[in-house]
């Protein structure tokens, strides 16, 4: 089996990414009562896969060199970066899309030859999904004990 499959810290982060995904499809699922396979791919929703992946990388770093090493510290910076950007850049960078499409919509009812892609609006996250996403990446690294 090659090295990179035995390095925990990677595993860690990696099923933070998975499973937050996993979610994500699934309350897409409940909400809207169907199958969206490109929810899988997508950026925002609940929870914050962006979240999730980063403290899965930070607690499982802790974990293996130590709560006091400087590579948890640099994770835990690292995360806090990651969260702050999905909650605010990337969150103002969504809430613009949506005055941009709104704005595209209401001109094409004005002129019908217009025809424009919309924008993505869903890219950032709320306060309450970059927490659900934090909370799934620290308990992540207890859940899936596997070798340290």
């Amino acid at each position: 089996m090659p090295v990179v499959f035995q390095n925990m810290v990677l595993i860690h982060a990696v099923l933070g990414w998975v499973i937050a995904q996993i979610i994500k499809l699934i309350v897409g699922l409940v909400k809207k009562k169907r199958f969206s396979f490109t929810l899988l791919m997508s950026s925002g929703g609940i929870p914050s896969s962006h979240s999730a992946t980063v403290c899965a990388l930070a607690v499982s770093t802790g974990r293996q060199y130590g709560f006091e090493s400087a590579i948890f510290a640099i994770s835990v910076i690292f995360a806090f970066i990651i969260m702050y950007d999905a909650a605010g850049v990337r969150r103002a960078a969504g809430e613009q899309a949506k005055i941009l499409n709104r704005m595209m919509r209401d001109l094409d009812r004005g002129d019908t030859t217009s025809a424009q892609k919309e924008l993505k609006e869903l890219i950032g996250h709320t306060p309450f999904e970059v927490f659900a996403g934090a909370m799934l990446g620290i308990i992540i690294p207890f859940i899936f004990i596997l070798n340290y």
